[in-house]
């Protein structure tokens, strides 16, 4: 897992960056949000491929601690479940500087209802709903949920300073191909410009699929038009 600092630790009452304090005046667009690291949700990106392409167990990840995860097992159970909470985890970074670590913040998360385990084990989640309150309540995050997004009103959110989590087919990361259905995945979109929607993908399998910007019209192929806003102009909160 690629991180900019802070494995773990409550999140410090630090100002924002300028990109996310307060609005920019005479409703110019806002810049891209910089810098945001990449995270991703297994804790080897190089071993991305491998996982999602070619059956590799991500459990056998030597650095699974670094997530976090209490054991093993626990981070093979979950690490494919977790693309939201390293978009979380992307926007508190960017924020704050620091951040609680990915199963930290997934605890949090389940305590509040944003991920369910079902009487069959596998998992619902994430949920929207109970994740905004979660943003909301314990880092001070403005999380609004968006579930009929169009790609024009997902622009307007990110000139309005926005980061947001959207909802995208995992195959975003080879965009070159048209994906078989819309939805599914988490990435979190940091901006636009010159028509291209700026994103961090935290499933991609190279540099440039983590980090990757793709034109409006063809982003829209991947997007199922639904995704939870989150405002980082809003003052610091609490820890998890």
């Amino acid at each position: 897992m690629s991180s900019a600092s802070g494995k773990g630790g409550t999140s410090m009452s630090l100002q924002p960056p300028p990109c996310c304090a307060g609005e920019t005046g005479g409703g110019a667009p806002r810049p891209l949000h910089s810098p945001v690291p990449v995270i991703t949700q297994y804790a080897s990106a190089a071993l991305i491929g491998p996982i999602v392409y070619e059956g590799h167990d991500p459990a056998a990840d030597p650095a699974w601690a670094v997530s976090g995860a209490p054991n093993r097992a626990a981070y093979g159970r979950w690490c494919g479940h977790m693309c939201g909470i390293a978009c979380l985890r992307m926007a508190l970074l960017h924020r704050d500087g620091t951040a609680p670590s990915l199963f930290r913040l997934l605890d949090g998360a389940r305590r509040h209802g944003a991920y369910v385990r079902q009487d069959d084990g596998s998992v619902k989640g994430l949920i929207y709903a109970p994740f905004a309150r979660y943003a909301a309540a314990a880092h001070g995050l403005g999380a609004e949920v968006a579930p009929e997004l169009s790609t024009r009103r997902l622009v307007e959110l990110l000139d309005a300073g926005r980061m947001v989590m959207v909802s995208v087919s995992k195959e975003i990361r080879r965009p070159e191909a048209d994906p078989p259905s819309r939805g599914g995945h988490l990435v979190l979109a940091v901006g636009h410009r010159a028509g291209r929607i700026h994103f961090r993908n935290p499933s991609g399998h190279t540099p440039g699929a983590r980090e990757a910007a793709l034109p409006v019209d063809r982003f829209g192929a991947f997007f199922a038009g639904r995704g939870v806003a989150l405002d980082l102009a809003l003052p610091l909160g609490r820890p998890a």
